[in-house]
Order: C-alpha cells, then sequence, then structure tokens
C-alpha cells in the first residue's frame, strides 16, 4: 500500500458566505488534504500543529479515517491557527477579517519515522521553509513531491519558495498566482516559465472554471462539475490537491495519462467540499456518491466527433 505525507495546518476557520455564516469550525489545509485522500486505499499521515484547544473529538474523526496523527504536535496551553474570512457575492473574492498564527508561528515539522519513506509528499500551503524542512527530513527523494502555495508566500519569501520549487515533481497553483508568478497573462506561456523553475508538471486551478495539467508539450484539461449550490469554496483547493495526491499514490503510476486521471479525481471531490461550510460534507462522503459523481464527469466530457 502506498504511502502519502501530507504537510498543513490543522485549523479553526470561521466563514461567511452570502448563504450563511459559521462560527469557528475545523479547518486547514492538513485537514481537508487528508480528508479527501482517505477515500484513498493508502497509508496517510499529517505533520502539522495544534495548540490544546483543539478538540480530541476531530483528532478521532481523522484517526477513524486511518490518517496517522503521530507527526501533529500538540502545544501545551498553546492555541491552534485560526482564520476568518467573509466570501463576496460570486465566491470568487473573499476578504481576510482574521488571521492569528498562533502555535504555527514557532512550527519545527517533524515526519514521523514511518513515513520517512514516503511514496508521495504532498506539500500543503505553508512557508516555504516548514515545506523545505519536511523535503530534508525524507530517507530518499519520493516518487513525487506535489506543491501547494499562494501568492502570500511568493510576495513575502520568494527566494525560499524558489528552492522548495526547484525540489518538487508538481506545483498546484490558481491562475492568478500563475500570472504573478511568472509576469505572464498567457497561462500556457505561464506553465512553461514554471516548468524553467523545476516542476515537471503544472496545475493550474481555475475555481469553477476547472483546472489545466502541463507537462513539457503537453495540455489536459478538466472541468468543474455545474453544481446547484455551492455554500463554502473555502477547502475546495486543498480538497483537490488531496484527491489528485490520494490517487496518484494508490496508482503508483506518475505517468501524464494518470495524472489526467488524478485531476479528474480532485475535481471530484473538490465538488463536494464546496456543498457545504467547512469540513461538514468530507466527513461523511460515501464512496458511492463518490463513484456516482466521477459517473456524471465522464458523461460531461466525453463524445464522438466525426472528422472528414
Amino acid at each position: 500500500m502506498g504511502k502519502l505525507l501530507i504537510v498543513g495546518t490543522m485549523a479553526f476557520d470561521a466563514i461567511e458566505t452570502p448563504f450563511g455564516k459559521t462560527g469557528r469550525i475545523l479547518g486547514g489545509a492538513g485537514t481537508f488534504i487528508g480528508l479527501a485522500a482517505s477515500q484513498f486505499k493508502i497509508d496517510s499521515a499529517i505533520v502539522s500543529v495544534v495548540g490544546d484547544d483543539f478538540p480530541q473529538s476531530y483528532m478521532n474523526m481523522l484517526a477513524d479515517r486511518h490518517i496517522d496523527l503521530s507527526g501533529v504536535e500538540v502545544v501545551k496551553g498553546g492555541k491552534t491557527f485560526y482564520w476568518a474570512g467573509k466570501y463576496h457575492n460570486d465566491l470568487n473574492s473573499r476578504d481576510t477579517l482574521v488571521t492569528e498564527l498562533n502555535t504555527l508561528a514557532d512550527f519545527n515539522p517533524v515526519v514521523p519515522n514511518n513515513f520517512v519513506d514516503a511514496d508521495v509528499v504532498m506539500l500543503g500551503n505553508l512557508h516555504p521553509n516548514i515545506q523545505l524542512s519536511v523535503i530534508n527530513q525524507m530517507e530518499e527523494r519520493p516518487k513525487l513531491i506535489i506543491l501547494d502555495t499562494m501568492n502570500f508566500w511568493m510576495d513575502n519569501t520568494w527566494d525560499e519558495l524558489m528552492e522548495v520549487v526547484k525540489k518538487i515533481d508538481v506545483i498546484t497553483i490558481n491562475d492568478a498566482e500563475a500570472r504573478q508568478m511568472t509576469d505572464e497573462y498567457s497561462l500556457v506561456k505561464a506553465a512553461t516559465k514554471i516548468q524553467e523553475m523545476g516542476p515537471k508538471y503544472v496545475v493550474i486551478k481555475k475555481g469553477e472554471h476547472g483546472a489545466l495539467l502541463f507537462h513539457e508539450d503537453q495540455i489536459f484539461f478538466a472541468p468543474a462539475l455545474p453544481l446547484e449550490e455551492v455554500f463554502d469554496p473555502t477547502g475546495a483547493g486543498d480538497t483537490f490537491a488531496g484527491g489528485f495526491a490520494g490517487y496518484l499514490t494508490e496508482s503508483g503510476n506518475i505517468s501524464f495519462e494518470s495524472m489526467k486521471n488524478a485531476i479528474i479525481h480532485g475535481s471530484n471531490l473538490a465538488s463536494f467540499c464546496v456543498e457545504r461550510f467547512g469540513t461538514e460534507r468530507m466527513v461523511n462522503l460515501p464512496k458511492h456518491e463518490v463513484e456516482a459523481r466521477l459517473v456524471q464527469f465522464r458523461e460531461l466530457t466525453q463524445f464522438n466527433i466525426e472528422l472528414t
């Protein structure tokens, strides 16, 4: 069974959208990635940090999904990372209302001994120095290292981010971040420039408009499933990453063709995530619903065309 090491936040979120608002609920990149990856037959572990205010019930829920939590540091007397945000009417833009780093400010990640030989490493959106530390703790180079990052790290830690980018195989970023990273408006040109920085594969997420996969001169596009209701897009990108990484870990195949399937699996799981606030939909997501929606994805994109 393949091993997936996940590095990312376990956090509290407070979210407001046009459809309602929450108090403090479970969030964090590591949480969403882990829940999505748990849909696959793999061994997974999360490396993260929380305060002792993080409920044991959340830990139990993740452990019940066969996620190894031995790499999660619980800081006695510490407070867990907290983020609050408000989404605009189109749900494509948001305002950050509160960011409290708390225990994350002094986080030194420690990879569990039984995952230093992980097949796939998924580096969730964190400070590049944390991501680099995890890479350096691996016993040997993993088959695949996937990086998720954002504009904040491009603005504030460019040199450190570039050190990480040199060492990875796949980067997942959104279209605005790809343009910022390269000063190119064309996403095709942007992807080419990013590949020159190090990653062999570039995944550019376009939210409700799907995702693009680039490798050398090959391009693949996966649509997003049109949904009747979207409540909360907060964890969608991380859920996508978890599905993408989970599928590749289970298959053991890291070819371009396999990555196409991984993109679809990631998009499929992300389509569930946005239907409820926070992790609510992902916590009790049955396999038969996942498989039924995969069929919808296939029907959305399959067609026969006669060329004369």
